[in-house]
């Protein structure tokens, strides 16, 4: 196997672990991230003045000469598919793409194939330059896989470093678009009853709780005020839909990113999300406010009519920020013409 050396020399005032220290002054280009970095220690691919260390605790003085012996990233084990992507924007370190309802994004028991990384390998080729010491695109966030919109996928070590970190600090803008059943109101008294709700100023939806998984169903997550993740979302009507109004088309954004989070927050509120097979989004909606069209568009929508739209960050590499927008799909589009439908 292929290997290269990357040499550089410590800098003054140097933190004081050894790998805080080679985070710091690797150079950019080599695109080792931290956790890489500490790996490659373990592995003892690392010497400072000729001297192999292994303890990531080690203290390195300024002026310290480091060679670190970095393998080839290997191939994956995921075979590459050739299977179409709607690609928003691509460069050497990210790809941002538009994902379709009905894609899983990783490989797990029952998805073996025809995922979002299956064609990602496909696609990018030799342009991964490896995440983590293998040639596979660096996931960072996901979406439910009948969920459709956008996702930031990093293409390099530095990259997956760099959007991980951003998502750990809630600082990447993510807005959903979604139809939901009645319309959440402030002046709703119901809605104001329940526990975990607020209003801020503009009609703004704040639902606050813990989520964890189910009791009894252990493929369900659950509403918790006491155990589980700390889970913020927020939402703004955008369209009431009926006459009178039993729907919405609503906006959705997240503080946090938790497993199925607006999908069960919704449905807390008594807002499940029109056509979710597992959140009791199959309510029944009143002939005379949508018509016989609304209602059989509503009974027969066969995912949960939900789309990542809106996906900002700041590029890890160049620093630019960065904010893409994917339209509604043709499903959703024309779930809400049909909801406008009266008589």
């Amino acid at each position: 196997m292929s290997e290269s050396t990357v040499r550089f020399v410590i800098q003054p005032n140097p933190p004081a672990r050894l790998d805080k220290a080679l985070a710091r002054d690797v150079p950019e280009d080599a695109t080792l991230s931290r956790s890489r970095l500490g790996r490659l220690i373990a592995d003892g691919a690392v010497q400072i003045d000729d001297i192999v260390v292994t303890d990531p605790r080690a203290r390195v003085g300024e002026g310290a000469a480091v060679a670190i012996t970095v393998e080839a990233a290997v191939e994956s084990h995921i075979v590459g598919q050739d299977i179409a992507l709607d690609i928003v924007f691509e460069d050497e370190n990210l790809i941002v793409l538009n994902k379709p309802a009905g894609m899983v994004v990783h490989p797990a028991p029952g998805s073996p194939d025809n995922t979002l990384v299956n064609a990602l390998i496909h696609h990018c080729g030799d342009d991964l330059s490896g995440v983590g010491g293998m040639k596979r695109p660096g996931i960072v966030h996901r979406i439910d896989k009948e969920t459709s919109g956008l996702l930031v996928v990093a293409k390099s070590d530095v990259a997956h470093q760099g959007l991980a970190a951003q998502f750990a600090a809630h600082t990447v803008q993510r807005r959903y678009l979604a139809v939901c059943f009645g319309v959440p109101d402030a002046n709703d008294p119901r809605l104001r009853g329940v526990k975990g709700t607020s209003f801020e100023p503009g009609n703004i939806l704040k639902v606050q709780t813990f989520l964890g998984r189910h009791k009894t169903d252990r493929q369900k997550q659950a509403v918790s005020f006491q155990t589980g993740r700390h889970a913020v979302t927020r939402v703004r009507i955008v369209e009431p839909l009926g006459m009178p109004s039993v729907a919405a088309l609503v906006e959705c954004w997240l503080e946090t990113g938790r497993t199925h989070q607006i999908r069960v927050h919704m449905s807390h509120c008594g807002h499940g999300l029109i056509g979710d097979p597992v959140y009791g989004g199959r309510q029944k909606l009143a002939v005379k406010a949508v018509g016989e069209t609304g209602v059989a568009a509503a009974r027969s929508f066969p995912r949960q009519a939900l789309h990542a739209a809106t996906l900002g960050f700041t590029h890890p590499v160049t620093k630019e920020a960065m904010e893409f927008v994917a339209p509604l799909p043709e499903d959703m589009a024309q779930l809400l013409q049909d909801l406008q439908h009266k008589g």
